[in-house]
């Protein structure tokens, strides 16, 4: 089915198939448009969500600055959050019901983790690497990772932020 002409949120489908290396955010927002491109959704800017540590090039980025202000709904049409402060907290609309990929299909139940680098509230996690050098080590490193699901081990009911990765392979 075609996803809801609303649909501005999305848990990719597929991955690079290269662990943590997403190709730095920029190659992680351009997954993100080719994932909802290829569904007919190319029609608004799409970012991955994910935080990142500064660089030469760049300051510290926080996910929750880099998504919009919402409101967020799936591929169904079913509303995730309203704003920035619903996303990041309790009352955010995610289960395993409506955490949809971009085809509008659940994604696998042993297959809940999903990168962030982010704490809770949408921040760069700061203590140590939690982003596979900034998205772009399939080796060495670790990420933190929520669960898309809301279930799971560390913090399982955390969309964002569950636990670290055991590594940065896929």
């Amino acid at each position: 089915p075609t996803p809801a002409a609303a649909m501005s949120f999305f848990v990719t489908s597929t991955g690079r198939g290269i662990g943590g290396n997403l190709g730095g955010l920029a190659g992680a927002d351009a997954l993100c448009r080719q994932r909802a491109t290829a569904v007919g959704r190319a029609d608004r800017l799409w970012r991955a969500y994910l935080s990142a540590p500064p660089s030469a090039d760049a300051p510290a980025v926080n996910a929750r600055d880099r998504i919009g202000r919402g409101p967020w709904v799936n591929a169904r049409g079913v509303q995730i959050a309203a704003s920035v402060e619903q996303l990041h907290s309790e009352a955010v609309n995610l289960t395993i019901e409506t955490a949809l990929t971009e085809k509008g299909g659940i994604v696998a139940p042993q297959r809940h983790d999903i990168l962030t680098g982010s704490n809770p509230d949408g921040t760069l996690v700061a203590s140590g690497d939690a982003t596979c050098s900034g998205w772009t080590s399939h080796g060495d490193g670790r990420a933190m990772v929520g669960h898309h699901n809301r279930y799971g081990g560390g913090r399982g009911d955390s969309w964002n932020s569950a636990h670290l990765s055991r590594g940065c392979s896929q």
